[in-house]
């Protein structure tokens, strides 16, 4: 699954210190946040797809490492990211 361009563009202003920078760690994670929720929806009408529950879990298990990263780099951005992506941590 592919994000639409719009939306991707919203992400990354708002996560990034500028329009241009999608490589920064918090927009890397608002992101792949983005592709998991859609996937769960997803899973919802299509129970038996599991070609691509696998590339859920690969998605999960990355951010679960970017998050891991941005908490021991910074902490106060991982709180703030994990509040406002209402992630369970």
């Amino acid at each position: 699954m592919s994000l639409d361009k719009n939306l991707k563009k919203k992400i990354v202003f708002k996560y990034g210190k500028n329009k241009n920078n999608s490589g920064i760690t918090e927009v890397q994670i608002a992101l792949i946040t983005e592709q998991i929720n859609y996937l769960q929806h997803h899973f919802s009408k299509h129970t038996k797809d599991f070609c691509s529950k696998r590339g859920l879990l690969n998605m999960v298990s990355k951010r679960r490492k970017l998050l891991n990263y941005l908490k021991y780099k910074n902490i106060s951005r991982y709180n703030i990211l994990i509040e406002d992506l209402k992630l369970r941590r």
